[in-house]
Protein backbone atom coordinates (compact mmCIF):
# COMPACT_ATOMS: atom_id res chain seq x y z
CA UNK A 1 0.00 0.00 0.00
CA UNK A 2 1.59 2.90 -1.10
CA UNK A 3 2.06 5.83 1.30
CA UNK A 4 -0.12 8.66 0.33
CA UNK A 5 -3.06 5.73 0.55
CA UNK A 6 -2.24 4.71 4.07
CA UNK A 7 -2.34 8.39 5.20
CA UNK A 8 -6.07 9.21 3.91
CA UNK A 9 -6.91 5.80 5.40
CA UNK A 10 -5.38 7.14 8.90
CA UNK A 11 -7.38 10.63 8.64
CA UNK A 12 -10.63 8.40 7.76
CA UNK A 13 -9.74 6.23 10.89
CA UNK A 14 -9.29 9.52 12.56
CA UNK A 15 -12.49 10.61 11.85
CA UNK A 16 -14.06 7.89 13.71
CA UNK A 17 -12.11 8.28 16.82
CA UNK A 18 -9.48 5.49 16.19
CA UNK A 19 -6.06 6.94 16.02
CA UNK A 20 -3.25 5.08 14.02
CA UNK A 21 0.53 6.03 14.45
CA UNK A 22 2.94 6.86 11.86
CA UNK A 23 4.97 4.07 10.41
CA UNK A 24 5.20 0.84 8.60
CA UNK A 25 3.11 -0.92 11.53
CA UNK A 26 -0.45 0.31 12.48
CA UNK A 27 -0.40 0.56 16.15
CA UNK A 28 -3.52 2.36 16.76
CA UNK A 29 -5.44 3.36 19.93
CA UNK A 30 -9.36 4.13 20.29
CA UNK A 31 -9.96 7.97 21.40
CA UNK A 32 -12.65 9.71 23.08
CA UNK A 33 -14.41 10.83 20.23
CA UNK A 34 -14.62 6.92 18.81
CA UNK A 35 -16.64 6.17 22.18
CA UNK A 36 -19.00 9.27 21.55
CA UNK A 37 -19.81 7.93 18.11
CA UNK A 38 -20.13 4.45 19.10
CA UNK A 39 -22.48 5.50 22.24
CA UNK A 40 -24.42 7.77 19.91
CA UNK A 41 -24.97 5.07 17.11
CA UNK A 42 -26.08 2.73 19.50
CA UNK A 43 -28.77 5.16 20.99
CA UNK A 44 -29.98 5.99 17.32
CA UNK A 45 -30.35 2.26 16.43
CA UNK A 46 -32.27 1.92 19.97
CA UNK A 47 -34.44 5.08 19.13
CA UNK A 48 -35.21 3.78 15.17
CA UNK A 49 -35.71 0.37 16.56
CA UNK A 50 -38.62 1.60 18.50
CA UNK A 51 -39.89 3.61 16.41
CA UNK A 52 -39.91 1.36 13.54
CA UNK A 53 -41.65 -1.42 16.09
CA UNK A 54 -44.46 1.40 17.17
CA UNK A 55 -44.97 2.23 13.34
CA UNK A 56 -44.99 -1.53 12.40
CA UNK A 57 -47.93 -1.52 15.23
CA UNK A 58 -50.11 1.29 14.07
CA UNK A 59 -52.80 1.58 12.07
CA UNK A 60 -50.75 3.66 9.27
CA UNK A 61 -48.71 1.32 8.96
CA UNK A 62 -51.41 -1.41 7.80
CA UNK A 63 -52.45 1.30 5.50
CA UNK A 64 -48.91 1.36 3.61
CA UNK A 65 -50.44 -2.18 2.10
CA UNK A 66 -53.12 -0.91 -0.92
CA UNK A 67 -55.40 -3.62 -0.46
CA UNK A 68 -56.27 -2.79 3.16
CA UNK A 69 -57.13 0.79 2.17
CA UNK A 70 -61.15 0.06 2.32
CA UNK A 71 -60.75 -2.26 5.95
CA UNK A 72 -58.34 1.34 7.00
CA UNK A 73 -61.04 3.94 5.89
CA UNK A 74 -63.58 1.67 7.54
CA UNK A 75 -61.56 1.32 10.94
CA UNK A 76 -61.13 5.11 10.71
CA UNK A 77 -64.38 6.00 10.80
CA UNK A 78 -65.88 3.46 13.08
CA UNK A 79 -66.20 3.64 17.10
CA UNK A 80 -62.56 1.49 17.58
CA UNK A 81 -60.97 4.53 15.86
CA UNK A 82 -58.66 4.83 18.80
CA UNK A 83 -57.73 1.37 19.08
CA UNK A 84 -54.96 0.28 17.29
CA UNK A 85 -55.23 -2.77 14.49
CA UNK A 86 -53.22 -5.49 16.17
CA UNK A 87 -54.79 -4.94 19.62
CA UNK A 88 -57.94 -6.89 18.33
CA UNK A 89 -56.14 -9.19 15.33
CA UNK A 90 -53.46 -10.17 18.03
CA UNK A 91 -53.61 -12.12 21.15
CA UNK A 92 -53.73 -10.05 23.75
CA UNK A 93 -50.38 -10.16 26.25
CA UNK A 94 -52.33 -11.16 29.52
CA UNK A 95 -52.81 -14.26 27.38
CA UNK A 96 -49.16 -15.38 26.12
CA UNK A 97 -47.22 -12.98 28.20
CA UNK A 98 -45.06 -9.32 26.82
CA UNK A 99 -41.76 -10.58 25.73
CA UNK A 100 -43.95 -13.46 23.34
CA UNK A 101 -46.64 -11.15 22.34
CA UNK A 102 -44.41 -8.51 21.10
CA UNK A 103 -42.48 -11.12 19.29
CA UNK A 104 -45.61 -12.57 17.55
CA UNK A 105 -47.02 -9.58 16.53
CA UNK A 106 -43.02 -8.42 15.17
CA UNK A 107 -43.18 -11.88 13.07
CA UNK A 108 -46.70 -11.23 11.79
CA UNK A 109 -45.01 -7.95 10.68
CA UNK A 110 -42.34 -9.32 9.01
CA UNK A 111 -44.12 -11.44 7.40
CA UNK A 112 -46.60 -9.37 6.09
CA UNK A 113 -44.33 -7.03 4.69
CA UNK A 114 -42.58 -9.94 3.05
CA UNK A 115 -45.99 -11.50 1.56
CA UNK A 116 -46.12 -7.96 0.07
CA UNK A 117 -42.44 -7.26 -1.03
CA UNK A 118 -42.48 -10.85 -2.80
CA UNK A 119 -45.98 -10.05 -3.97
CA UNK A 120 -47.43 -13.42 -2.24
CA UNK A 121 -50.08 -11.95 -0.75
CA UNK A 122 -53.57 -12.55 -0.87
CA UNK A 123 -56.25 -10.15 -1.99
CA UNK A 124 -58.84 -11.06 -0.12
CA UNK A 125 -57.10 -10.97 3.87
CA UNK A 126 -58.65 -12.86 6.30
CA UNK A 127 -58.22 -11.88 9.99
CA UNK A 128 -58.81 -13.73 13.39
CA UNK A 129 -60.31 -11.44 16.58
CA UNK A 130 -60.06 -13.86 19.64
CA UNK A 131 -63.00 -13.33 22.49
CA UNK A 132 -60.44 -12.28 24.71
CA UNK A 133 -59.00 -9.37 22.65
CA UNK A 134 -62.41 -7.98 23.10
CA UNK A 135 -63.16 -9.45 26.45
CA UNK A 136 -59.66 -7.77 28.06
CA UNK A 137 -59.63 -5.28 31.04
CA UNK A 138 -60.23 -1.69 29.72
CA UNK A 139 -62.53 -2.97 26.60
CA UNK A 140 -65.54 -5.46 27.20
CA UNK A 141 -64.98 -6.98 29.95
CA UNK A 142 -68.15 -6.30 31.86
CA UNK A 143 -70.42 -7.14 28.50
CA UNK A 144 -71.52 -10.66 29.49
CA UNK A 145 -72.30 -9.15 33.07
CA UNK A 146 -75.04 -6.63 31.32
CA UNK A 147 -77.74 -8.85 31.04
CA UNK A 148 -80.12 -7.66 28.53
CA UNK A 149 -79.56 -4.95 26.64
CA UNK A 150 -81.50 -2.74 24.02
CA UNK A 151 -80.16 -1.90 20.83
CA UNK A 152 -80.72 1.23 18.73
CA UNK A 153 -82.78 -1.07 16.23
CA UNK A 154 -85.23 -1.66 19.63
CA UNK A 155 -83.84 -5.25 19.68
CA UNK A 156 -83.76 -7.10 23.24
CA UNK A 157 -80.08 -8.85 23.46
CA UNK A 158 -77.80 -10.70 26.01
CA UNK A 159 -74.87 -11.49 25.50
CA UNK A 160 -73.75 -14.46 27.95
CA UNK A 161 -76.20 -16.99 26.66
CA UNK A 162 -75.05 -16.48 23.19
CA UNK A 163 -71.26 -16.92 24.19
CA UNK A 164 -71.24 -18.92 27.12
CA UNK A 165 -73.76 -21.67 25.80
CA UNK A 166 -73.76 -23.45 22.48
CA UNK A 167 -76.88 -21.83 19.78
CA UNK A 168 -78.52 -24.45 18.39
CA UNK A 169 -74.82 -26.46 18.18
CA UNK A 170 -72.71 -24.09 17.49
CA UNK A 171 -70.34 -21.99 20.08
CA UNK A 172 -70.48 -18.39 18.72
CA UNK A 173 -67.85 -15.59 18.79
CA UNK A 174 -68.00 -11.75 19.15
CA UNK A 175 -67.21 -11.73 15.70
CA UNK A 176 -69.68 -14.04 14.84
CA UNK A 177 -72.36 -11.49 15.21
CA UNK A 178 -69.71 -7.95 15.00
CA UNK A 179 -68.66 -8.44 11.42
CA UNK A 180 -65.04 -7.74 10.92
CA UNK A 181 -66.17 -4.91 7.79
CA UNK A 182 -70.05 -4.62 6.75
CA UNK A 183 -70.96 -1.70 4.23
CA UNK A 184 -68.13 0.97 5.57
CA UNK A 185 -68.94 -0.07 9.45
CA UNK A 186 -65.86 -2.02 11.31
CA UNK A 187 -66.84 -4.40 14.12
CA UNK A 188 -71.13 -3.25 13.82
CA UNK A 189 -73.38 -6.10 14.65
CA UNK A 190 -74.20 -8.12 11.68
CA UNK A 191 -78.16 -8.50 11.95
CA UNK A 192 -78.07 -10.82 8.89
CA UNK A 193 -76.04 -13.56 11.11
CA UNK A 194 -78.76 -13.65 13.67
CA UNK A 195 -81.65 -13.43 10.98
CA UNK A 196 -79.81 -16.63 9.86
CA UNK A 197 -79.65 -18.38 13.47
CA UNK A 198 -83.17 -17.60 14.55
CA UNK A 199 -84.81 -18.27 11.16
CA UNK A 200 -83.20 -20.87 9.24
CA UNK A 201 -84.98 -24.04 9.13
CA UNK A 202 -87.82 -22.92 11.44
CA UNK A 203 -90.60 -23.06 9.44
CA UNK A 204 -92.26 -20.91 6.72
CA UNK A 205 -95.72 -18.66 6.46
CA UNK A 206 -98.10 -20.02 9.12
CA UNK A 207 -95.51 -22.50 10.42
CA UNK A 208 -92.76 -20.06 11.06
CA UNK A 209 -91.59 -20.18 14.89
CA UNK A 210 -88.45 -18.19 15.08
CA UNK A 211 -86.13 -19.05 17.41
CA UNK A 212 -86.68 -17.15 20.91
CA UNK A 213 -90.18 -16.04 19.33
CA UNK A 214 -91.06 -12.83 18.32
CA UNK A 215 -91.25 -11.31 21.93
CA UNK A 216 -87.77 -12.86 22.51
CA UNK A 217 -85.99 -10.27 20.54
CA UNK A 218 -88.83 -7.21 19.92
CA UNK A 219 -90.92 -5.33 22.94
CA UNK A 220 -94.55 -5.65 22.39
CA UNK A 221 -94.75 -1.45 21.37
CA UNK A 222 -96.32 -0.09 24.47
CA UNK A 223 -97.44 2.64 22.05
CA UNK A 224 -100.44 3.04 20.19
CA UNK A 225 -100.48 3.52 16.30
CA UNK A 226 -103.08 4.86 14.09
CA UNK A 227 -103.88 3.29 10.98
CA UNK A 228 -106.26 4.65 8.48
CA UNK A 229 -108.47 5.89 11.42
CA UNK A 230 -108.53 3.13 13.39
CA UNK A 231 -106.19 2.81 16.69
CA UNK A 232 -104.46 -0.43 17.45
CA UNK A 233 -102.93 -0.87 20.83
CA UNK A 234 -100.48 -4.07 20.50
CA UNK A 235 -100.77 -5.08 24.14
CA UNK A 236 -104.32 -5.25 23.94
CA UNK A 237 -103.86 -8.15 20.72
CA UNK A 238 -100.81 -9.27 21.64
CA UNK A 239 -101.10 -9.62 25.98
CA UNK A 240 -104.34 -9.93 26.78
CA UNK A 241 -105.93 -11.93 23.71
CA UNK A 242 -102.61 -13.92 23.02
CA UNK A 243 -103.12 -13.28 19.08
CA UNK A 244 -99.96 -14.11 17.54
CA UNK A 245 -97.72 -11.52 15.78
CA UNK A 246 -97.90 -13.42 12.11
CA UNK A 247 -101.49 -13.36 12.10
CA UNK A 248 -100.98 -9.53 11.03
CA UNK A 249 -96.96 -9.47 10.33
CA UNK A 250 -96.53 -11.94 7.54
CA UNK A 251 -93.97 -11.70 4.60
CA UNK A 252 -91.56 -10.97 7.33
CA UNK A 253 -88.38 -13.46 6.65
CA UNK A 254 -87.25 -13.87 2.92
CA UNK A 255 -84.50 -16.59 1.89
CA UNK A 256 -83.95 -20.13 3.80
CA UNK A 257 -79.89 -19.52 4.10
CA UNK A 258 -78.86 -22.43 2.10
CA UNK A 259 -75.18 -23.27 2.10
CA UNK A 260 -73.92 -24.16 -1.55
CA UNK A 261 -71.33 -26.34 -1.83
CA UNK A 262 -69.89 -23.62 -4.55
CA UNK A 263 -68.76 -21.45 -2.38
CA UNK A 264 -66.71 -23.80 -0.49
CA UNK A 265 -64.30 -23.40 -3.76
CA UNK A 266 -63.72 -19.80 -2.65
CA UNK A 267 -61.55 -21.22 -0.20
CA UNK A 268 -60.64 -24.56 -0.66
CA UNK A 269 -59.54 -26.72 -3.70
CA UNK A 270 -58.98 -29.79 -1.47
CA UNK A 271 -60.89 -32.91 -1.88
CA UNK A 272 -60.06 -34.41 1.39
CA UNK A 273 -61.46 -31.14 2.98
CA UNK A 274 -64.81 -31.04 -0.11
CA UNK A 275 -65.22 -34.51 1.34
CA UNK A 276 -67.02 -33.36 4.73
CA UNK A 277 -69.12 -30.95 3.34
CA UNK A 278 -72.21 -32.89 4.95
CA UNK A 279 -70.51 -33.48 8.44
CA UNK A 280 -72.37 -30.30 9.59
CA UNK A 281 -70.88 -30.26 13.43
CA UNK A 282 -67.32 -29.99 12.22
CA UNK A 283 -67.66 -27.42 9.66
CA UNK A 284 -69.40 -25.25 11.91
CA UNK A 285 -66.63 -26.00 14.60
CA UNK A 286 -64.11 -25.40 12.04
CA UNK A 287 -65.42 -22.20 10.77
CA UNK A 288 -67.53 -20.65 13.34
CA UNK A 289 -65.63 -21.50 16.31
CA UNK A 290 -62.04 -21.74 15.46
CA UNK A 291 -61.78 -19.67 12.11
CA UNK A 292 -64.33 -17.17 12.98
CA UNK A 293 -65.62 -17.02 9.57
CA UNK A 294 -68.77 -15.26 8.65
CA UNK A 295 -71.78 -17.02 7.95
CA UNK A 296 -72.36 -15.21 4.82
CA UNK A 297 -69.19 -16.27 3.19
CA UNK A 298 -71.41 -19.57 3.31
CA UNK A 299 -74.65 -19.08 3.87
CA UNK A 300 -76.98 -17.11 1.54
CA UNK A 301 -79.00 -13.96 3.04
CA UNK A 302 -82.03 -14.44 4.96
CA UNK A 303 -83.76 -11.01 5.20
CA UNK A 304 -86.12 -9.62 8.01
CA UNK A 305 -88.04 -7.15 8.38
CA UNK A 306 -91.20 -5.42 6.85
CA UNK A 307 -91.84 -5.54 3.29
CA UNK A 308 -95.50 -2.89 3.26
CA UNK A 309 -94.83 -0.03 2.01
CA UNK A 310 -96.33 3.22 2.36
CA UNK A 311 -98.98 4.81 0.36
CA UNK A 312 -99.63 1.79 -1.62
CA UNK A 313 -102.62 3.65 -2.98
CA UNK A 314 -103.12 6.49 -4.60
CA UNK A 315 -105.00 9.87 -3.02
CA UNK A 316 -108.72 9.67 -2.62
CA UNK A 317 -110.10 11.01 -6.23
CA UNK A 318 -107.00 10.18 -7.95
CA UNK A 319 -107.25 7.04 -10.25
CA UNK A 320 -105.77 3.79 -10.07
CA UNK A 321 -102.81 2.69 -11.77
CA UNK A 322 -103.18 0.07 -14.70
CA UNK A 323 -100.98 -2.02 -13.17
CA UNK A 324 -100.07 -2.61 -9.11
CA UNK A 325 -97.56 0.39 -8.01
CA UNK A 326 -94.00 -1.48 -7.86
CA UNK A 327 -93.72 -2.93 -4.23
CA UNK A 328 -97.61 -3.58 -3.86
CA UNK A 329 -98.01 -5.71 -1.04
CA UNK A 330 -101.67 -6.40 -0.58
CA UNK A 331 -101.97 -9.64 2.50
CA UNK A 332 -99.44 -11.85 1.96
CA UNK A 333 -100.52 -14.41 -0.39
CA UNK A 334 -98.11 -16.91 -1.98
CA UNK A 335 -98.44 -16.56 -5.70
CA UNK A 336 -95.89 -20.68 -5.81
CA UNK A 337 -98.82 -21.99 -7.21
CA UNK A 338 -99.77 -19.19 -9.92
CA UNK A 339 -98.17 -21.24 -12.60
CA UNK A 340 -101.22 -23.49 -12.51
CA UNK A 341 -103.68 -21.98 -10.71
CA UNK A 342 -104.11 -18.33 -12.66
CA UNK A 343 -105.64 -15.87 -10.57
CA UNK A 344 -107.33 -17.83 -7.79
CA UNK A 345 -107.48 -15.79 -5.01
CA UNK A 346 -107.51 -12.55 -7.14
CA UNK A 347 -111.25 -11.31 -6.56
CA UNK A 348 -110.94 -11.83 -2.76
CA UNK A 349 -107.33 -9.93 -2.84
CA UNK A 350 -109.07 -7.37 -4.87
CA UNK A 351 -111.75 -6.52 -2.40
CA UNK A 352 -109.41 -7.02 0.52
CA UNK A 353 -107.10 -4.28 -1.18
CA UNK A 354 -109.78 -1.69 -2.12
CA UNK A 355 -108.60 -2.33 -5.66
CA UNK A 356 -112.33 -3.58 -7.12
CA UNK A 357 -113.79 -0.39 -6.49
CA UNK A 358 -112.13 0.62 -9.94
CA UNK A 359 -114.26 -1.57 -11.21
CA UNK A 360 -118.07 0.13 -9.66
CA UNK A 361 -116.37 3.27 -10.33
CA UNK A 362 -115.60 4.55 -6.25
CA UNK A 363 -112.84 5.70 -4.65
CA UNK A 364 -110.41 3.34 -3.36
CA UNK A 365 -111.93 1.80 -0.25
CA UNK A 366 -109.23 -0.52 1.41
CA UNK A 367 -110.43 -2.79 4.38
CA UNK A 368 -109.26 -1.20 7.67
CA UNK A 369 -107.86 -4.68 8.04
CA UNK A 370 -105.77 -4.62 4.68
CA UNK A 371 -104.67 -1.13 5.81
CA UNK A 372 -103.25 -2.69 9.37
CA UNK A 373 -101.38 -5.37 7.30
CA UNK A 374 -103.53 -8.09 8.95
CA UNK A 375 -102.39 -11.01 7.04
CA UNK A 376 -104.69 -13.61 5.26
CA UNK A 377 -103.52 -16.43 7.71
CA UNK A 378 -105.09 -14.18 10.60
CA UNK A 379 -108.65 -15.51 9.51
CA UNK A 380 -108.23 -18.26 7.76
CA UNK A 381 -106.50 -21.10 10.02
CA UNK A 382 -108.92 -23.78 10.26
CA UNK A 383 -108.18 -26.46 8.60
CA UNK A 384 -110.47 -28.40 6.48
CA UNK A 385 -111.76 -31.82 6.08
CA UNK A 386 -109.89 -32.27 3.48
CA UNK A 387 -106.33 -32.31 5.29
CA UNK A 388 -104.03 -34.46 4.08
CA UNK A 389 -105.87 -35.41 1.01
CA UNK A 390 -103.19 -36.04 -1.92
CA UNK A 391 -105.12 -33.70 -4.13
CA UNK A 392 -104.34 -31.02 -0.85
CA UNK A 393 -106.53 -28.94 1.34
CA UNK A 394 -107.79 -25.54 2.13
CA UNK A 395 -107.16 -23.69 5.25
CA UNK A 396 -110.56 -22.42 5.59
CA UNK A 397 -112.02 -18.67 7.67
CA UNK A 398 -113.15 -19.29 11.16
CA UNK A 399 -115.68 -17.13 13.10
CA UNK A 400 -113.76 -17.34 15.96
CA UNK A 401 -111.41 -15.35 14.37
CA UNK A 402 -113.24 -11.70 14.85
CA UNK A 403 -113.51 -13.07 18.47
CA UNK A 404 -110.01 -13.66 18.94
CA UNK A 405 -109.05 -10.10 18.05
CA UNK A 406 -111.92 -8.33 18.93
CA UNK A 407 -113.37 -9.98 22.11
CA UNK A 408 -116.84 -11.89 22.60
CA UNK A 409 -119.21 -9.07 21.46
CA UNK A 410 -118.27 -10.14 18.28
CA UNK A 411 -119.60 -13.58 18.23
CA UNK A 412 -121.71 -14.53 15.35
CA UNK A 413 -120.96 -11.47 13.60
CA UNK A 414 -119.43 -13.28 10.66
CA UNK A 415 -122.12 -16.00 9.60
CA UNK A 416 -124.61 -13.03 9.81
CA UNK A 417 -122.26 -10.96 7.81
CA UNK A 418 -121.45 -13.96 5.17
CA UNK A 419 -125.51 -14.72 5.53
CA UNK A 420 -126.80 -11.19 4.84
CA UNK A 421 -124.64 -10.76 1.92
CA UNK A 422 -125.79 -14.07 -0.11
CA UNK A 423 -129.42 -13.61 1.18
CA UNK A 424 -128.81 -9.64 -0.70
CA UNK A 425 -127.14 -10.95 -3.47
CA UNK A 426 -129.94 -13.89 -4.10
CA UNK A 427 -132.25 -11.45 -4.34
CA UNK A 428 -130.32 -8.98 -6.65
CA UNK A 429 -130.18 -11.83 -8.96
CA UNK A 430 -133.77 -12.13 -8.59
CA UNK A 431 -133.93 -8.36 -9.79
CA UNK A 432 -131.96 -9.05 -12.43
CA UNK A 433 -134.06 -12.06 -13.98
CA UNK A 434 -137.14 -9.96 -13.58
CA UNK A 435 -135.81 -7.18 -15.79
CA UNK A 436 -134.21 -9.49 -18.20
CA UNK A 437 -138.07 -10.94 -18.91
CA UNK A 438 -139.01 -6.94 -18.75
CA UNK A 439 -136.94 -6.27 -21.17
CA UNK A 440 -137.47 -8.85 -23.50
CA UNK A 441 -141.28 -8.21 -23.18
CA UNK A 442 -141.43 -4.47 -23.67
CA UNK A 443 -141.83 -2.30 -26.60
CA UNK A 444 -138.48 -0.75 -26.61
CA UNK A 445 -136.69 0.25 -30.11
CA UNK A 446 -133.07 -2.07 -30.95
CA UNK A 447 -131.16 1.14 -29.60
CA UNK A 448 -132.67 1.15 -26.19
CA UNK A 449 -133.28 -2.67 -26.16
CA UNK A 450 -129.00 -3.15 -26.52
CA UNK A 451 -128.55 -0.46 -24.02
CA UNK A 452 -130.29 -1.84 -21.18
CA UNK A 453 -129.19 -5.15 -22.43
CA UNK A 454 -125.36 -4.43 -21.91
CA UNK A 455 -126.14 -2.83 -18.44
CA UNK A 456 -128.01 -5.72 -16.99
CA UNK A 457 -125.31 -7.86 -18.79
CA UNK A 458 -122.90 -6.14 -16.62
CA UNK A 459 -124.63 -6.40 -13.63
CA UNK A 460 -124.78 -9.65 -13.76
CA UNK A 461 -121.05 -9.64 -13.90
CA UNK A 462 -121.12 -7.53 -11.13
CA UNK A 463 -122.98 -9.66 -8.91
CA UNK A 464 -120.56 -12.90 -10.37
CA UNK A 465 -117.47 -10.92 -8.78
CA UNK A 466 -119.06 -10.00 -5.53
CA UNK A 467 -119.87 -13.87 -5.39
CA UNK A 468 -115.90 -14.64 -6.17
CA UNK A 469 -114.73 -12.12 -3.94
CA UNK A 470 -116.72 -12.89 -0.95
CA UNK A 471 -117.60 -10.02 -0.22
CA UNK A 472 -117.07 -10.13 3.67
CA UNK A 473 -113.72 -9.72 3.48
CA UNK A 474 -114.08 -5.77 2.75
CA UNK A 475 -118.13 -5.37 3.70
CA UNK A 476 -118.27 -1.62 3.27
CA UNK A 477 -116.98 -1.85 -0.22
CA UNK A 478 -118.96 -4.70 -1.11
CA UNK A 479 -122.09 -2.77 0.74
CA UNK A 480 -120.98 0.28 -1.67
CA UNK A 481 -121.00 -2.23 -5.01
CA UNK A 482 -124.24 -3.62 -4.01
CA UNK A 483 -125.93 -0.39 -4.21
CA UNK A 484 -124.88 0.40 -6.96
CA UNK A 485 -126.28 -2.81 -8.78
CA UNK A 486 -129.14 -2.09 -7.14
CA UNK A 487 -129.62 1.23 -8.64
CA UNK A 488 -128.65 0.23 -12.12
CA UNK A 489 -131.41 -2.67 -12.07
CA UNK A 490 -134.04 -0.40 -10.09
CA UNK A 491 -133.46 2.30 -13.31
CA UNK A 492 -133.56 -0.76 -16.33
CA UNK A 493 -137.22 -1.52 -14.18
CA UNK A 494 -138.06 1.84 -14.46
CA UNK A 495 -137.10 1.89 -18.25
CA UNK A 496 -139.22 -1.52 -19.28
CA UNK A 497 -141.87 -0.94 -17.04
CA UNK A 498 -141.32 -4.17 -15.07
CA UNK A 499 -142.24 -4.37 -11.47
CA UNK A 500 -138.76 -5.47 -9.89
CA UNK A 501 -138.86 -6.24 -6.03
CA UNK A 502 -137.58 -3.09 -3.54
CA UNK A 503 -134.77 -3.82 -1.65
CA UNK A 504 -133.99 -0.53 0.02
CA UNK A 505 -134.96 -2.17 3.32
CA UNK A 506 -132.21 -4.47 3.33
CA UNK A 507 -129.07 -3.49 5.52
CA UNK A 508 -126.52 -3.74 2.44
CA UNK A 509 -128.48 -1.38 0.04
CA UNK A 510 -129.44 0.91 2.88
CA UNK A 511 -126.48 1.43 4.58
CA UNK A 512 -127.72 0.46 8.16
CA UNK A 513 -125.59 -2.57 7.88
CA UNK A 514 -122.79 -0.61 10.11
CA UNK A 515 -125.73 -0.07 13.02
CA UNK A 516 -127.48 -3.37 12.56
CA UNK A 517 -124.67 -5.83 12.32
CA UNK A 518 -122.02 -4.52 13.69
CA UNK A 519 -122.40 -1.66 16.32
CA UNK A 520 -125.36 -3.35 18.44
CA UNK A 521 -122.56 -5.98 18.66
CA UNK A 522 -120.16 -3.77 19.70
CA UNK A 523 -121.71 -2.54 22.38
CA UNK A 524 -122.26 0.87 20.10
CA UNK A 525 -125.71 3.75 20.89
CA UNK A 526 -127.07 3.57 17.44
CA UNK A 527 -128.06 5.35 16.14
CA UNK A 528 -126.98 8.10 18.13
CA UNK A 529 -129.59 10.27 19.69
CA UNK A 530 -128.52 13.97 18.62
CA UNK A 531 -125.35 15.07 16.43
CA UNK A 532 -123.20 18.48 15.94
CA UNK A 533 -124.27 19.71 12.55
CA UNK A 534 -123.38 23.52 11.64
CA UNK A 535 -122.63 24.44 15.22
CA UNK A 536 -126.38 23.21 16.18
CA UNK A 537 -127.65 19.75 17.87
CA UNK A 538 -129.52 17.53 15.13
CA UNK A 539 -131.65 15.11 16.23
CA UNK A 540 -130.59 12.36 14.32
CA UNK A 541 -132.86 9.32 15.73
CA UNK A 542 -135.30 10.93 14.70
CA UNK A 543 -134.13 11.42 10.83
CA UNK A 544 -132.84 7.96 11.07
CA UNK A 545 -136.68 7.13 12.01
CA UNK A 546 -138.25 9.12 9.22
CA UNK A 547 -135.75 7.75 6.36
CA UNK A 548 -136.87 4.46 7.67
CA UNK A 549 -133.07 3.47 8.14
CA UNK A 550 -131.70 4.37 4.94
CA UNK A 551 -128.43 5.98 5.81
CA UNK A 552 -127.90 6.32 2.17
CA UNK A 553 -130.54 9.29 1.95
CA UNK A 554 -128.11 11.30 3.61
CA UNK A 555 -124.47 9.90 3.55
CA UNK A 556 -122.12 8.56 1.52
CA UNK A 557 -120.81 5.54 2.86
CA UNK A 558 -116.49 5.85 2.34
CA UNK A 559 -115.36 3.09 4.70
CA UNK A 560 -115.14 2.53 8.24
CA UNK A 561 -116.42 5.63 9.95
CA UNK A 562 -115.81 7.37 7.03
CA UNK A 563 -119.75 8.77 6.34
CA UNK A 564 -119.73 12.03 4.94
CA UNK A 565 -122.86 14.05 4.10
CA UNK A 566 -123.71 13.78 0.39
CA UNK A 567 -123.15 17.12 -1.63
CA UNK A 568 -125.91 18.79 -1.93
CA UNK A 569 -128.01 17.14 1.03
CA UNK A 570 -129.58 20.21 2.30
CA UNK A 571 -131.21 21.40 -1.09
CA UNK A 572 -132.25 17.68 -1.96
CA UNK A 573 -132.98 15.96 1.16
CA UNK A 574 -133.49 18.65 4.13
CA UNK A 575 -135.50 20.84 1.71
CA UNK A 576 -138.37 17.86 1.86
CA UNK A 577 -139.26 18.76 5.19
CA UNK A 578 -137.68 22.24 5.73
CA UNK A 579 -138.12 25.74 4.33
CA UNK A 580 -134.80 26.69 2.95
Amino acid sequence: MNQGLKDRLRRLLALGGVEVAPGERWNWRLTPRFFALAAGAFVFFLVANVGLIKYSESPQFCNSCHIMEPYYKAWKHSKHAGVACIECHYPPAANVGEFRSLLYKKYQNLSQVAKYVTRTYNSKPFAVVEDASCLRSGCHSTRLLEGKIMAKTGVKFDHRPHLADKRRGRQLRCTSCHAQMVMGNHMEVTYDTCFLCHFKDMGEGRELKPLAGCVGCHEVPAKKIKIGNMTYDHREFVTKRGVSCLNCHMDIVAGKGEASKDRCFTCHNDQEKMARFDDIPFIHEQHVTVKSVACFHCHQEIRHGSTVPKDVLPPPGKPLPEAPPEGWHGPSVKFDCGICHTGKHDAPLAFYSGRAAERFGLAPMPSPMFLADVDCAACHYEASARKGDPKGSTTKASHEACVKCHGPTFQGLFEETRGELAKTLDKLDAKRGAAEKALAASALGDKERKRWGAALAKAGRDLEFLRAGRGEHNIYLAASAIAQVDSSLGAAHSATGGDGAELADLPLVSGSFCATMCHQKAGVKVPPDTVRHKGKAMPHAMHVEAAAGACRKCHELGGHKSVPLKKGVEREVCSECHAP
